[in-house]
C-alpha cells in the first residue's frame, strides 16, 4: 500500500512542499551523503489537482503543471481545459545526477496568444523520500507574493530508485510529450535506466470493449459522445467515439504486453466528445489483472467511480509469444534443431493449429554507417527501436559513434503477415527527449529471407532520404494459409500513434489523390452506363463539384453549430474550425485510400494479395456452378442474423473490407519503397565467429 506524505513549510524556501517523515529504520536517502555522486531514476506519477485558482473570466481555468530540477525544465504536462480539479495521469522518468536539487513544481493556466497566468508552486524535497518505496504526496501550492492565498493542491506518486553508475545498458519508456506551442499529442521517447529484460513482456493481455451502461449524460441534449481510453504501463488504447448514446456499443478488441509476473492494474477512463472544446469527464474505474485466472476469458461489470455508469469488458491473459533479444553469435535460425522445429509449428500440416499464431520473423540489426551527428561533439549515441504492429523491442546505446555496430537478433511472432516491421534509429539524450536519425518501414512479404542489405534511412514521413544506412538481415517463415485466413478478419491497430494533426499541404494531397480516385469512378460510369450524362463536361470539373459539395456540407454544417453555440469564444471557434478540417482532411484520406487500394489489387502491388483474390474468386466460381446462388444466399443470411445469438459479444466485420485494408495505398506504396543505397557505402561483410 501506498505511503501518503502530508506538507512542511520549508525555512530556506520562500514555497511550500511536502516533506515524508523518514522512518529511522526504514531505507532511506538521508542516509546517503547529498555529495553522492551515483546516478537515481525519479519515477514520477502526475495524478490530479484539486481546487485550483481560477484565472479566467468564466470562473475556471486551463491548467499544466511544469517540473523543474536545477532550473532546468525536465517535464510539461499535457493541458486540461477549464477545470479546477483536472485530472491527468501522466507519467514521466528522470535522471537526476544528486538529491540536492529539490523538485520544483509549478502550475499554470494556458492562455492562447497571451503570457500564461501563474497558478502556484511547491518543492518536493528528494532528500526526504525513501528508496525504492512508492510514495503518494499531496503539494500545497502558494504564490511567494501571496503568500495566504489557496491555491489548491497537486496529487503525486514517485518513487525513487538509485542507479549503478557503470549501467550504461539503458532501455526506453514510450510517453506522451506536449509541446507548449501545439495542441495536439507527439510522440516522444524519455530514457530509462531499467534492465534490458523489463521492456520482454511475459504475457498478453487480450481486452474486448463490449459495451457502457446509463452512462452520465454530459452534453445539453441529455446524451454523451463516449469513448474509452485504457492503460496499461506506458501502453495506451483510445476506443473510437460513439455520437449521442448512454448506452454505446462498441465491439472493439485489442491487446496489451504483460510485463510483470505478478499482473499489473488497467486504469480506464471515460470521457465524452465535446467538438470546438475540451472533452468532458464520464468516470474512473480499473482492473487488477493480478486478482484474473490466465488463459481463461472473464466477463468484467466494471461500475464508473466519480460518475455514473458501467463498463461491460472481456479479459483474458494468456502467456506470451515467442519474443526475444540475443546477440549475434546466438540465433533461432542459425541452429539447426530450433530451425526444424519453427518449420514444423508452421507447416501446411498445421493449419487450425492456433490461428492467431501465423508466422515467425527474425531481425538481425548488425550496424549503421553514416549517421546524422546529433550532438555538439559532432557525434550521436544511436540506439535502435524495431517494431512490429505494437510489439516494440529496443538495442542497447553505442556511445559518440556514427557508424555504431549493434549485432542484435530480435525474434517476434507474426499475427498478420501484411504487417510491416519498422527500423527507427534515435540519439539518446538524457536530459530530453531522444532525437530522431532515421527510419526504414519493410512489409514482411517483401523480405528476401537471408539476404543481408543495406537500407537507406528515410525521414519522419518515410518520403525521402536522411542521411545513414543501416545494416538488416531478415528471415520470415510463415504459414500461407493461416495468414491468407487472418486476412479477412480485421486488421490490428496501432495503439500509440500520433492523432493527425491539421495540415494545408497534407490536405491538399488527399484532395488531389481523391480528385483522381473520383475521376476514375466518373469515367468508369460514364463509359459503362452513362449514369453521368452531362453536355460534355471536363472531367476534372466533375471531380470539382464532387468534392466541392463535400467540402460545402461541412462548411453548412459548421455554421449551424455556430449559430447554436454564438456565445462560444474565440478559442473555442478556433478549435472547431481546426477539428471540421482534420475531419475534411481524414474523410479525404480515406476515400482516396479506398479507391487506390482497389487499384492496387488489379495492379498487382501485393501478389500475394492478388493471387488470393484470384483464388477466392475461382472457389466461389466452383461453389456455384455445383450450389444454386438461393442456397448460398440463404446460408449467408442465417449466419449473419444468427451471429449474435450464437456469439453475442462477437466483433463485427466485413470480410471484403478486411481484405482492402491489407492492401497498400498509393501513399503507403511511397512510404514502403526502398531506396537505392550510395555506392560509396562499402558493403558489410559480417564476421564469422569459429566455433571450437
Amino acid at each position: 500500500m501506498l505511503d501518503s506524505c502530508k506538507l512542511k513549510t520549508a525555512c530556506n524556501l520562500p514555497f511550500i512542499y511536502n516533506k515524508k517523515k523518514i522512518n529511522t529504520a526504514g531505507t532511506s536517502n538521508a542516509d546517503v551523503p547529498l555529495a553522492d555522486p551515483g546516478m537515481y531514476q525519479l519515477d514520477i506519477t502526475l495524478r490530479r489537482g484539486q481546487s485550483l485558482a481560477a484565472r479566467d473570466r468564466g470562473g475556471t481555468s486551463d491548467p499544466y503543471v511544469k517540473f523543474k530540477i536545477g532550473g532546468k525544465e525536465v517535464f510539461r504536462s499535457k493541458i486540461i481545459h477549464k477545470n479546477l480539479n483536472p485530472v491527468w495521469e501522466e507519467k514521466t522518468c528522470i535522471l537526476v545526477d544528486h538529491l540536492r536539487e529539490p523538485l520544483y513544481i509549478k502550475v499554470f493556466d494556458y492562455d492562447f496568444g497571451l503570457q500564461d497566468d501563474f497558478m502556484g508552486s511547491a518543492f518536493l524535497d528528494l532528500t526526504q523520500l525513501e528508496l525504492n518505496r512508492p510514495t503518494d504526496v499531496t503539494l500545497t501550492l502558494k504564490d511567494p507574493h501571496y503568500p495566504d492565498h489557496d491555491l489548491g493542491i497537486i496529487l503525486l506518486s514517485v518513487v525513487l530508485t538509485p542507479k549503478e553508475g557503470e549501467s550504461r545498458d539503458v532501455t526506453m519508456l514510450m510517453r506522451k510529450s506536449w509541446k507548449r506551442s501545439s495542441k495536439f499529442q507527439t510522440q516522444s521517447l524519455r530514457l530509462s535506466d531499467l534492465h534490458r529484460k523489463s521492456h520482454l513482456w511475459r504475457g498478453i493481455v487480450s481486452i474486448t470493449l463490449i459495451e457502457g451502461r446509463d452512462l452520465k449524460a454530459m452534453d445539453s441534449n441529455g446524451l454523451s459522445d463516449p469513448y474509452v481510453k485504457f492503460r496499461l504501463g506506458h501502453q495506451k488504447y483510445k476506443s473510437k467515439i460513439m455520437p449521442k448514446t448512454l448506452n454505446p456499443q462498441w465491439r472493439e478488441q485489442f491487446d496489451f504486453h504483460l510485463y510483470e509476473e505478478r499482473g499489473g492494474i488497467i486504469d480506464i477512463t471515460a470521457w465524452d466528445k465535446d467538438a470546438g472544446k475540451r472533452d468532458d469527464f464520464i468516470g474512473r474505474c480499473q482492473v487488477d489483472l493480478s486478482a484474473l485466472s490466465r488463459e481463461q476469458t472473464h466477463k468484467l461489470e466494471l461500475q464508473l467511480e466519480e460518475g455514473e455508469g458501467h463498463l461491460v469488458l472481456l479479459v483474458t491473459l494468456t502467456a506470451s509469444a515467442t519474443v526475444s533479444i540475443s546477440d549475434l553469435s546466438v540465433n533461432s535460425l542459425e541452429d539447426q534443431k530450433e530451425r526444424e522445429e519453427i518449420l514444423k509449428r508452421y507447416s501446411p500440416l498445421r493449419i487450425f493449429h492456433n490461428l492467431k499464431d501465423v508466422g515467425f520473423l527474425q531481425v538481425k540489426v548488425i550496424r549503421a554507417e553514416g549517421l546524422m551527428a546529433a550532438d555538439v561533439t559532432g557525434k550521436s549515441d544511436p540506439f535502435c527501436v524495431v517494431e512490429l504492429n505494437n510489439d516494440r523491442l529496443l538495442t542497447h546505446t553505442v556511445y559518440k559513434n556514427l557508424n555504431p555496430e549493434w549485432n542484435k537478433v530480435f525474434t517476434f511472432n507474426i499475427k498478420d503477415i501484411h504487417s510491416v516491421l519498422e527500423v527507427t534509429v534515435y540519439d539518446e539524450d538524457r536530459d530530453r527527449s531522444a532525437d530522431f536519425l532515421g527510419k526504414v518501414a519493410i512489409p514482411l512479404l517483401s523480405i528476401q529471407n537471408g539476404e543481408q542489405k543495406a537500407y537507406v534511412l528515410k525521414n519522419k514521413q518515410l518520403t525521402g532520404p536522411t542521411k545513414g544506412v543501416i545494416y538488416l538481415e531478415i528471415d520470415v517463415i510463415f504459414n500461407a494459409v493461416k495468414a491468407s485466413l487472418r486476412t479477412l478478419i480485421p486488421k490490428e491497430q496501432k495503439y500509440i500513434e500520433e492523432e493527425n494533426r491539421l495540415s494545408k499541404q497534407l490536405l491538399l494531397r488527399n484532395f488531389i489523390r481523391t480528385k483522381r480516385c473520383v475521376m476514375v469512378l466518373v469515367n468508369a460510369a460514364y463509359y459503362v452506363n452513362s449514369c453521368f450524362d452531362w453536355d460534355s463536361p471536363p472531367r476534372s470539373l466533375a471531380a470539382f463539384v464532387v468534392m466541392e459539395d463535400m467540402l460545402e456540407d461541412e462548411e453548412e454544417e459548421d455554421d449551424k453549430d455556430d449559430k447554436d453555440s454564438e456565445k462560444k469564444g474565440f478559442i473555442n471557434k478556433i478549435y472547431a474550425i481546426q477539428e471540421v478540417c482534420v475531419s475534411v482532411q481524414n474523410i479525404l484520406d480515406e476515400v482516396a485510400s479506398f479507391g487506390e487500394r482497389i487499384k492496387n489489387t488489379f495492379n498487382w502491388t501485393v501478389p500475394f494479395l492478388s493471387w488470393l483474390a484470384i483464388v477466392a474468386l475461382c472457389v466461389f466460381t466452383v461453389i456455384l456452378y455445383f450450389i444454386p446462388l438461393r442456397y448460398i444466399v440463404l446460408v449467408w443470411g442465417i449466419n449473419k442474423f444468427t451471429k449474435k445469438l450464437r456469439s453475442p459479444y462477437a466483433i463485427d466485420n466485413n470480410e471484403l473490407l478486411d481484405f482492402l485494408s491489407r492492401v497498400p495505398s498509393d501513399v503507403q506504396v511511397v512510404q514502403y519503397q526502398e531506396l537505392k543505397p550510395d555506392p560509396s557505402h562499402s558493403p558489410y561483410k559480417r564476421k564469422k565467429n569459429n566455433l571450437g
